[in-house]
């Protein structure tokens, strides 16, 4: 067993919401942070889905454990208190390398000096940004999978600078937290899950903006020629349209046209995908 009792997750989106929730429901004591009362409020209200997900899905989780879980978490905008006692800080900030850069430099300063740092960046390396922690030695980064309790994978990637103890010790938490570890032995932009999905999630938005087919055209083609279960734009619903756009605003033009469209038509009319009931699809 690991010393990290005391979690912090920076970010509580998606995916932060539900590494947080994660963490607390296999018993560690979670600090959720974001920025302001309103994504704090927003953060209630997703910790309070993620419980009833659970009852309805994952083994076990009747019978009081969801509802436990949300008793050991804590919510809060100010960061200073969020990282005071923290033995593992993980980062789910947007997907913008100045965000991220600016959190990990605040971070490094208000940490305690015992405290593991672990970003959740889907497609920057951590190397990018290690410096910025001011102990680069104790950074990695530690990717999960939207649906974090049915896809529980957690991918560990360290940089060169990246303590073997440290790493070691991420992953023996990645498994105490339910999660699958995937260890990587380098770094690799978009670990091995990213590495195979990015370039379909490409392909299918470029079809999409050079007006190839429709969506639902690209996503039968898929399932039916594939046997997958889902296709690339209900890959982009689970992943949620706000990732999908933070990622494809930093890619070439055919990415920046699709970062576009998501934020015209889906984003700007609150439609985020699954987390909200409709995104390039309708689930209610």
């Amino acid at each position: 067993m690991t010393a990290i009792k005391k979690v912090t997750v920076l970010g509580t989106g998606v995916l932060g919401s539900q590494i947080a929730y994660q963490t607390a429901f296999h018993g560690f004591e979670v600090t959720a942070w974001d920025i302001d009362d309103a994504a704090v409020a927003a953060a209630h209200t997703r910790f309070a889905g993620l419980a009833a997900t659970y009852d309805a899905e994952v083994d076990g989780a009747k019978g009081g454990k969801s509802a436990a879980a949300l008793e050991r978490i804590t919510v809060t905008s100010d960061l200073a208190d969020a990282v005071q006692d923290a033995d593992l800080v993980i980062e789910a900030v947007p997907e913008n390398p100045a965000i991220k850069t600016d959190t990990w430099t605040k971070v490094g300063e208000l940490a305690p000096e015992k405290t593991i740092f672990a970003t959740n960046t889907s497609t920057l390396l951590p190397s990018s940004f290690m410096e910025a922690t001011g102990r680069p030695e104790k950074f990695l980064a530690l990717h999960y999978a939207n649906r974090i309790w049915a896809m529980n994978t957690a991918e560990i990637m360290g940089t060169s600078k990246t303590d073997a103890a440290v790493f070691d010790t991420v992953v023996e938490f990645a498994t105490e937290q339910g999660m699958v570890p995937i260890p990587l032995k380098k770094e690799q932009p978009g670990y091995v899950l990213n590495s195979l999905l990015v370039p379909l999630l490409n392909a299918a938005s470029a079809l999409l903006v050079n007006e190839v087919a429709e969506p639902e055209t690209i996503d039968a083609t898929w399932r039916i020629g594939t046997g997958a279960p889902l296709g690339p734009f209900q890959i982009f619903d689970v992943v949620g349209l706000t990732t999908a756009y933070n990622v494809s605003v930093m890619g070439d033009e055919t990415s920046k046209k699709f970062a576009e469209l998501v934020k015209r038509d889906y984003i700007d009319q609150g439609k985020l995908g699954v987390a909200t009931g409709e995104g390039f699809y309708r689930y209610s």
